[in-house]
């Protein structure tokens, strides 16, 4: 068994051992091609292979269109996992995945060295990943493949509504400030909550660290809301990150607001932030979105009085500090 990177010629493979990870199907399948043609530098996807056995044939694996395979490699994949640098000293490792036939081989000990070490030697000092809270096994392999735990966080949902209004008038949208909001996040107890992350620019499920360069560079593209305190001042704010298509379980393809944090002081606060929040997924045509809130008694509590919908159940965050391992 060996660890390298990944060639198009392990696609018949990869998608053999992915396609049902979840009883609603993997992503992966899909993906991997794309991860192929992209030369994207801040990205690596690398599989742990069996060099003793052939992998499948294009034909003989459902997932799989033969016409978008020239040649499959010499050797099988039976295990993946992708490191993505999302900034100069941050890390994501994501999209685990080994072969049933293969598990209680340490693979995704190896695979996770292998991104460890790529992401260590590109400049990274630390290394997180996103497990489902429900995923004890992951949650497992995480910890033994040098994961601690980080933070945790759930998504709420507030219906896009152009005319979407807070319960009272103490507190309501103001002018968009993102120092004012820097300001606000390093204060807040949402920020310590989360360990300063946010959902990522580029990375649709990874967090990395809020910056102030981001809030500038999301208000400048009109992508930051602030509310007011009933006190006075900010009280708290948002930002969408992106706009994303997706199919829904009718088969019917949906415009997802997403935004990368949402910080507030007061129950107030949050009700006007999620209203706001409404308002604006509905200007950009949203369908639905997703909000990312610390899991939290007081913040999910705050948003079941605004009314908005909860996720069933929160996610987590886990951190390798790539200082304290080393490779040859």
């Amino acid at each position: 068994m060996v660890v390298r990177e990944a060639v198009p010629g392990d696609y018949p493979a990869v998608a053999a051992f992915t396609a049902d990870t979840w009883e609603g199907g993997d992503y992966i399948p899909d993906v991997f091609p794309r991860w192929m043609e992209s030369d994207d530098p801040d990205t690596r996807t690398f599989v742990a292979v069996d060099t003793t056995e052939s992998p499948p044939g294009p034909a003989a694996v459902d997932a799989v269109d033969p016409a978008d395979v020239e040649a499959v490699a010499d050797d099988r994949a039976v295990g993946i996992c992708q490191a993505v640098g999302l900034s100069e000293h941050e890390g994501w490792m994501q999209a685990m995945r080994v072969d049933p036939e293969y598990r209680g081989r340490r693979l995704s000990r190896a695979l996770n060295d292998a991104g460890f070490h790529w992401l260590h030697e590109t400049g990274r000092r630390v290394a997180r990943n996103m497990v489902f809270s429900w995923n004890t096994g992951g949650l497992g392999a995480s910890r033994v493949n040098g994961f601690d735990p980080g933070t945790e966080f759930r998504w709420v949902q507030p219906e896009p509504d152009a005319d979407a209004t807070a319960r009272t008038d103490a507190a309501s949208e103001i002018d968009a400030d993102p120092d004012a909001a820097w300001s606000f996040w390093t204060d807040a107890a949402t920020r310590d909550a989360l360990d300063g992350l946010a959902l990522d620019d580029t990375e649709s499920w990874a967090l990395s660290a809020l910056t102030r360069e981001r809030l500038r560079t999301v208000a400048a593209d009109d992508r930051l809301l602030t509310v007011s305190s009933p006190d006075g001042g900010i009280g708290g704010f948002s930002f969408r990150v992106r706009t994303s298509e997706r199919e829904d379980d009718d088969g019917e393809t949906q415009v997802r607001g997403e935004y990368g944090v949402a910080a507030w002081d007061g129950a107030e606060s949050c009700d006007a932030l999620l209203a706001a929040i409404s308002r604006d997924a509905a200007a950009v045509g949203a369908d639905t979105t997703r909000v990312l809130i610390p899991e939290s008694v007081d913040w999910v509590s705050d948003t079941a009085l605004a009314g908005a919908d909860i996720g069933d159940e929160p996610d987590f965050v886990m951190r390798a500090d790539l200082t304290e391992r080393h490779w040859e």
